[in-house]
């Protein structure tokens, strides 16, 4: 199983926001890439980073950021927040992503969100399926949909997509632990799904389950930074 850090930007600052709200924020660190460093000194290889001015502007904001951290070290970066069209997709791999998360993009423009399928391929497009109450949330969370969680991730699996970031809202930044019920469920009815779980990691027990769950990566974000788990723990983790 793979432990990907998150790293969370406002006004090109690390942060955490609690279920998505705009309003309950924390401020971690001033300099992302330094942070990206340490993730990579401490053996991880991925990083999940995450636009939060972006997902609100429907368009990159932090690009510099993104750019910065690609060029600064060699994390594998997945990159999301505010990619709603095709040069701020175009945009996000210039600057460096190895791979793009298209969560809000996938319900308001299916269409593009199957052409960027095609033509960039499972490998770097990544569907994010964020749910409140198993219905999927967009726009930074700040819109619930009544599209199902579990029809949704089927209807574009079978249309080519096989790396899904899914998020339970209600669990994300409160560090009481993931949606092991939800994941479970999901991979019932997809088992060959590339999972990627997130929200509510507080300690490496977590991670224990959910890698018997059968999930292929969880990112951990707050538990990190509010010193729950360490980076050597997390690097050893996914070693072993």
């Amino acid at each position: 199983m793979h432990v990907i850090p998150a790293i969370d930007l406002i006004g090109g600052k690390c942060v955490r926001l609690s279920q998505g709200d705009y309003q309950r924020k924390t401020d971690y660190h001033d300099d992302p890439l330094e942070m990206a460093k340490r993730f990579e000194d401490a053996g991880l290889t991925r990083l999940h980073l995450v636009d939060l001015d972006g997902a609100k502007a429907k368009k990159i904001i932090n690009g510099d950021v993104l750019q910065r951290i690609c060029l600064g070290t060699r994390l594998t970066v997945d990159f999301g927040g505010g990619i709603q069209a095709q040069e701020e997709l175009e945009k996000a791999f210039s600057l460096g992503a190895h791979q793009v998360t298209g969560g809000s993009i996938a319900v308001r423009n299916p269409s593009l969100f199957d052409a960027w399928l095609d033509t960039y391929g499972a490998d770097r497009i990544i569907l994010g399926a964020d749910a409140k109450d198993k219905k999927i949330a967009v726009g930074g969370w700040e819109e619930t949909t009544t599209l199902e969680l579990i029809p949704f991730i089927k209807g574009y699996y079978q249309k080519g997509v096989r790396e899904v970031i899914c998020t339970d809202v209600a669990k994300d930044g409160l560090l009481q632990g993931p949606s092991f019920n939800l994941y479970k469920e999901i991979l019932q009815e997809l088992p060959e799904l590339k999972l990627i779980a997130s929200g509510g990691v507080s300690c490496l027990k977590d991670l224990e389950v959910l890698r018997e769950i059968g999930v292929y990566g969880t990112i951990v974000g707050k538990a990190y930074y509010e010193g729950k788990v360490s980076l050597e723990a997390l690097a050893q983790f996914e070693e072993n």
